[in-house]
């Protein structure tokens, strides 16, 4: 009853702070300094050109009626048009978000399988040389602009070595001579479905420097946190009772240790896959991806209200839906978060 109770309130819980994200993204539409109208109109519009497109975009409407056609509307994935190209948001998403997602996945994958071995590591060698390197790491990838990370990368493994592409989601030789066709929009997926080992790989090569880049923060985070949980629970009577049996360093670490400090890394997992949707803005732009983060950016210096209240909505949706899966599996993993 617990679990089932736990289960619904985050539901419910998830489902007030989309709404609530919604009421804020039409309420900023309303404050923001510009018309949509005369955007929709296009370049140079006449009076009574403006005045059409209020009426086809029902500018004119009470506010609790807007309100309600765009929740409506967001609710139905009907993100309407965009004013600057005329295109069909959701067809342009579709193109655009699997990119992100793909970045953000797979950044977060790495944030995990860097930070958490490293704290495991770090915490068994308290006080050691592996532990302060790991230390001075993991204060670095936190502290480092992200922008500068990404130039660092390019530089050292694009230019210097030339071991990896600069920029860009697939080589010009693919993309355009041979292109992979699309059944998921996962350049990694679709690679393996079509059976196109070197797409792939050259698809895992150019993903490679934009992930490292967006997951540089979180393995930080991920190496601090784990570190910290480790060494509490390397202090308890079990570890000690395991030690005195015998067992190996390794599985007194992974199989023993580990599985009691999964709850932070966890946490880590969501706060991972947040930090690659939100600031894959600037690491798409500098790499050249062709993802969500430079769609939009190109609607806010244009002020194309549809786009960004679309991309906003979306990124809520899948950072809700991140979070509300890790409460669940939390819950799962320790029955006494639900009881709490």
């Amino acid at each position: 009853m617990g679990l089932s109770f736990y289960i619904l309130r985050r539901v419910v819980l998830s489902a007030f702070v989309v709404l609530g994200v919604t009421f804020m993204v039409f309420v900023a539409a309303q404050v923001v300094p510009s018309d949509p109208a005369a955007l929709y109109a296009g370049p140079r519009p006449t009076a009574a050109q403006i005045e059409k497109a209020r009426e086809e975009l029902h500018l004119d409407a009470p506010l609790p009626e807007r309100f309600a056609s765009f929740a409506l509307s967001m609710a139905t994935a009907d993100f309407g048009v965009s004013y600057k190209s005329r295109r069909l948001i959701s067809q342009d998403l579709r193109v655009y978000l699997p990119a992100t997602l793909e970045l953000a996945a797979f950044s977060t994958l790495l944030a995990l399988l860097i930070g958490i071995p490293a704290g495991v590591v770090a915490a068994a060698r308290r006080g050691g040389w592996l532990d302060r390197i790991g230390g001075l790491a993991s204060i670095a990838a936190v502290a480092m602009p992200t922008f500068f990370l990404a130039m660092l990368l390019q530089l050292v493994f694009a230019q210097w070595l030339g071991i990896l592409p600069l920029s860009g989601r697939m080589s010009r030789e693919i993309a355009i001579m041979d292109p992979l066709p699309t059944f998921t929009g996962f350049a990694l997926v679709d690679a393996l479905l079509a059976l196109r080992l070197d797409a792939f790989g050259d698809a895992l090569r150019h993903l490679i420097l934009p992930a490292l880049t967006l997951a540089a923060y979180p393995a930080g985070i991920a190496m601090r946190l784990t570190r910290s949980a480790m060494i509490e629970i390397l202090e308890r009577r079990h570890i000690l009772a395991a030690r005195a049996l015998g067992l190996s360093q390794a599985r007194i670490l992974f199989g023993h240790a580990l599985p009691n400090a999964i709850g932070p890394a966890l946490t880590v997992l969501g706060l991972s896959f947040a930090f690659a949707l939100t600031g894959a803005v600037l690491v798409e732009i500098i790499f050249a991806w062709p993802g969500l983060g430079r769609y939009v950016s190109e609607a806010i210096l244009s002020k194309d209200f549809p786009v960004i209240a679309a991309a906003t909505l979306v990124v809520t949706l899948c950072y809700v839906a991140m979070n509300l899966i890790l409460d669940l599996v939390q819950a799962l993993v320790d029955p006494r978060v639900a009881l709490k």
